[in-house]
């Protein structure tokens, strides 16, 4: 059976919060917990462990509690799954995962940096054992079993830069480093106000997301010619990684987004037919 990891030395690393705006110093640091806890050094050290039934999604995945909040999770979660830690302390000193690049190769580069070290700890693998299908309108998330973990990504943008872009992969630590981890968040100029009105976007910039105008990316060139879809399997890895366990099953998503896969996460949490764990 697969140990539980953590990291062998603590990193460091520091940016704006996409949504907020506002600076933020991060930390991650080892911890034989067994769990990944947020740690709020900016609100006397308040402590919020991984809960997904805690979990709000607007434009951004965040961890909620009576006394506090993290946005924008979704990145280093998904940097953490693919590199199988799952004993962590993330200190940080405001109410925001930096959004650094607008991609998770930051996060990536810095546990390499720090490596990673076995715990004395059995981990649990999910694994879907029948299929299933929630529908949002024209939007869908599927499951299936299978034997290894995949993920299978369909957008369809009206908009001359993105249009129609599928792709489908078996999830690994090398394939997320190299395919996944680089693909940046993106938005539309024409979508800036109103999030600005709404107090997202606030720290959204050139250097920090692909923004396109009515016609093209203005701050090309991309990483992949299908950067779009790729970040969009970063976002859903990030958001299955909440049920904290590594998965055999093939994860299908249409026109989806944070809300429809929190759902898909709420739904195999309120179903444990669909699913067992791996013996």
């Amino acid at each position: 059976m697969e140990e539980k990891k953590t990291l062998q030395k603590e990193v460091f690393l520091s940016g704006v919060g996409v949504h907020s705006g506002k600076n933020v110093n991060l930390a991650l640091k080892p911890s034989d917990s067994g769990e990944i806890i947020f740690r709020r050094a900016d609100l006397d050290n308040l402590e919020m462990s991984i809960d997904p039934r805690q979990i709000e999604a607007k434009n951004s995945t965040s961890l909620v509690s009576k006394d506090s909040r993290i946005q924008t999770i979704e990145h280093l979660m998904a940097t953490l799954f693919a590199f199988g830690i799952d004993s962590l302390i993330v200190e940080l000193d405001s109410g925001e995962i930096p959004i650094m690049d607008g991609s998770a190769l930051p996060f990536v580069a810095a546990i390499l940096q720090a490596g990673t070290k076995p715990l004395t700890l059995n981990k649990k693998t999910i694994q879907i054992l029948k299929p299933f299908v929630l529908q949002e309108e024209d939007a869908s998330i599927s499951f299936f079993p299978d034997s290894d973990f995949k993920i299978t990504y369909l957008i369809d943008f009206a908009h001359p830069a993105i249009k129609k872009q599928e792709l489908s992969l078996a999830l690994n630590l090398e394939i997320f480093s190299r395919e996944i981890a680089p693909a940046r968040t993106f938005g539309f100029l024409k979508d800036v106000e109103g999030l600005r009105s709404q107090g997202l976007a606030l720290g959204g910039s050139l250097e920090n997301a692909l923004v396109l105008d009515d016609e093209k990316v203005i701050n090309g060139p991309l990483r992949f010619p299908d950067e779009f879809v790729r970040h969009k399997i970063l976002d859903l890895i990030g958001d299955l990684s909440l049920l904290g366990s590594p998965f055999l099953g093939h994860f299908k998503a249409e026109k989806a987004g944070h809300s429809l896969h929190l759902r898909a996460v709420q739904f195999l949490l309120d179903s444990p037919e669909f699913w067992a764990y791996e013996k």
